[in-house]
């Protein structure tokens, strides 16, 4: 399990309209890669149903490692926990772009002005998602 010693947590939830056309077929279809951490619990990185697809929250883990990044600065947590969830887009030939919500969960909001100068940094075309 991780270390209660964390600095920093850190989890991103993305919900993803895909850009096809709207399908009637309602099918769960569970997406994954393995350039993104495997589910550590009985969940999938990611599900899509129908024209939608829902991402499973992210915390600070190489998917290389496995290890969770708990001596990571905000930034590199932050960076690491984007560069998974895009990973788990691609895997269902989606970007960044795609996105349409995210929340973002944070231990110490005393570094959400530093999480937030590289969250920008990701996603920068507007409209802006919520």
């Amino acid at each position: 399990m991780f270390s209660l010693r964390v600095h920093y947590f850190l989890a991103l939830f993305a919900m993803v309209v895909l850009t096809a056309c709207a399908q009637n077929d309602i099918r769960k279809e569970v997406i994954s890669t393995m350039n993104a951490p495997a589910a550590i619990g009985p969940y999938s990185q990611a599900i899509r149903i129908g024209g939608m697809l829902f991402l499973s929250g992210q915390i600070p883990i190489d998917p290389k490692t496995n290890q969770l990044m708990a001596t990571g600065t905000i930034e590199e947590q932050t960076k690491l926990v984007i560069d998974n969830l895009r990973a788990v887009l691609e895997a269902n030939g989606m970007t960044l772009a795609n996105v349409v919500s995210t929340q973002v969960f944070m231990k110490d909001l005393n570094e959400f002005t530093r999480m937030n100068a590289v969250y920008g940094s990701y996603f920068k075309e507007k409209p802006r998602h919520v």
